[in-house]
């Protein structure tokens, strides 16, 4: 039997913006809203053990009521499993626990060291709207997230769909929206109160394994590989604005990551919206790419140089630039992430995802391509990619750079395909041939990135040392044309030594077998 799918879009908001809700029609019009106080405890290991396994457990009293509620993950964006028990105390019923996520890691020795680690006191108002002839359920929840030790305000938004068209789902958000700076929510409140009592809310947030069986159809497994791509953007903004530059790196990784399954599964995704979404993405890539790149730059190269050149006037004044540009480029990301630009962006990922036109093929041909068993459509990609990278890669002794930025580009999707179709090919035998086939993968994906950073790097040099800011002393000039040059010496350096690492690990992949056969 399937367990049973909670599917609800959160939207999160600041607590200084509650009173706008009441101004809005569709919430307006309801005669009674139901209010309650409930208070949630979450219970975990030491260890965090279900954590780990993606189980969450929590008891919540409303009133003189408990209700016992375990979740893991769903399929897709807005989807998750739960079981729920009504129960006569506040300690976990594990009898209870029977045929859910939850059962599997009962043991005895875990059932003892269950305690509760944090847990959530919130004022819940819950309006049930009838539009057209769907019915809504819109959930405000407003208290906090507190561990024994700290806490946080939360003030989200739960809109669930108990009938009709789930369009109106999508509609009713983006009327909140429009009202409120509410914005697309991924992490739940469990997410939130380990980060509490990690005490690091502003952790980058790296991708998610997906679980695709065999024999799914493409389609679903297409949405369940792109609602974690999306996770992975949304859920990296809170680092990305606390400016940890991993925050940058994570969120620039689950874009590339859903761009490169977008290109994975282009035959199935025809239409006007998947455009759409395709230039926004390169929108917000854009805009992200050049904080990383002075990132990695100064980090690798500017900062060993100005440490071994510590005398150079010219190299303290040219890396005092960049860290300039840096910041300058930093703050590009901060305003781009911060942007309306982006909180539509994020809303429409999610509707495109749940309710698309390529949820509902318009032809027989894009019907059966959806309703291929993904084991197929997978292998014929992989197939088809290794093959153009096998072909291409001869010629990357005599490549320039951009057709070596190309080939890498090329090794990048393959290898977030070989990712994302790990459990695909699930036998002892195609594991063995997977790790092998991504170890040649991931080293000449990582030789091929080296040689695009030097060329990034030496424009990002070439630009600063003759273009300096308005404020620079023309007399300078000379001085970091120097510094620049000993920048470019040390990239030009590496490049030779690099390339032959990367004509190495080509060899290397060309040997390494198919893991989808």
């Amino acid at each position: 039997m399937s367990p049973p799918v909670e599917t609800e879009l959160k939207l999160e908001l600041p607590s200084s913006e509650l009173t706008r809700l009441d101004k809005i029609a569709p919430l307006r019009r309801v005669n009674a809203a139901k209010r309650a106080t409930q208070v949630s405890v979450y219970f975990d290991t030491d260890k965090f053990a279900l954590r780990k396994s993606g189980v969450m457990l929590r008891v919540r009293r409303i009133g003189r009521r408990y209700i016992q509620t375990i979740k893991a993950a769903g399929e897709g964006l807005l989807d998750r499993h739960e079981w729920e028990t009504e129960l006569k105390a506040s300690k976990p019923d594990f009898a209870a626990a029977q045929h859910t996520a939850l059962e599997p890691l009962l043991t005895k020795k875990l059932r003892r060291q269950l305690r509760p680690v944090f847990e959530t006191r919130v004022r819940r108002t819950i309006y049930l709207l009838k539009v057209k002839q769907s019915e809504i359920e819109v959930t405000l929840d407003h208290g906090k997230i507190g561990t024994a030790d700290h806490s946080k305000w939360v003030c989200e938004i739960e809109i669930e769909s108990k009938g009709g068209d789930r369009a109106e789902l999508f509609k009713l958000a983006r009327t909140i929206a429009r009202a409120t700076s509410a914005e697309l929510a991924v992490k739940s409140k469990a997410q939130r109160g380990y980060e509490l009592v990690d005490g690091d809310e502003s952790a980058a947030v790296k991708a998610e394994p997906v679980d695709i069986a065999p024999d799914i159809a493409t389609a679903d497994a297409f949405g369940m590989i792109a609602a974690s791509c999306v996770k992975q953007v949304i859920a990296n903004k809170p680092a990305l604005l606390a400016g940890n530059p991993d925050g940058v790196h994570q969120m620039r990784v689950g874009l590339r990551r859903l761009r490169a399954a977008i290109s994975l599964f282009a035959n199935i995704l025809e239409g006007p919206e998947t455009n759409e979404i395709k230039s926004e993405l390169r929108w917000l890539t854009a805009e992200l790419g050049p904080a990383r790149e002075f990132e990695v730059f100064i980090k690798r190269v500017v900062e060993p140089a100005r440490r071994h050149h510590a005398r150079l006037m010219g190299m303290r004044r040219l890396s005092d630039d960049l860290a300039e540009q840096r910041r300058s480029s930093e703050e590009r990301a901060r305003n781009a992430v911060q942007s309306e630009r982006f909180r539509q962006l994020s809303l429409t990922l999610a509707t495109w995802l749940e309710i698309g036109d390529w949820r509902h093929p318009r032809t027989d041909l894009l019907r059966e391509r959806g309703d291929t068993p993904v084991a197929i459509s997978a292998a014929e990609q992989l197939k088809r990619r290794s093959k153009k990278i096998r072909k291409r890669g001869r010629l990357l002794a005599k490549l320039d750079q951009r057709g070596r930025h190309r080939l890498r580009i090329r090794a990048k999707k393959l290898r977030y395909a070989a990712e994302f179709f790990e459990t695909v090919f699930p036998s002892k035998k195609a594991s063995k041939r997977r790790t092998a086939f991504l170890s040649a993968l991931e080293d000449m994906q990582d030789c091929l990135g080296d040689l695009n950073d030097i060329a990034v790097h030496e424009n990002l040099t070439a630009d600063i040392a003759t273009n300096p800011a308005p404020n620079k002393r023309a007399a300078d000039l000379p001085r970091r044309a120097f510094a620049a040059g000993v920048l470019t010496g040390r990239e030009d350096a590496r490049f030779h030594s690099i390339l032959a690492a990367a004509l190495t690990s080509f060899k290397a992949f060309t040997k390494a077998k198919p893991f989808w056969k």
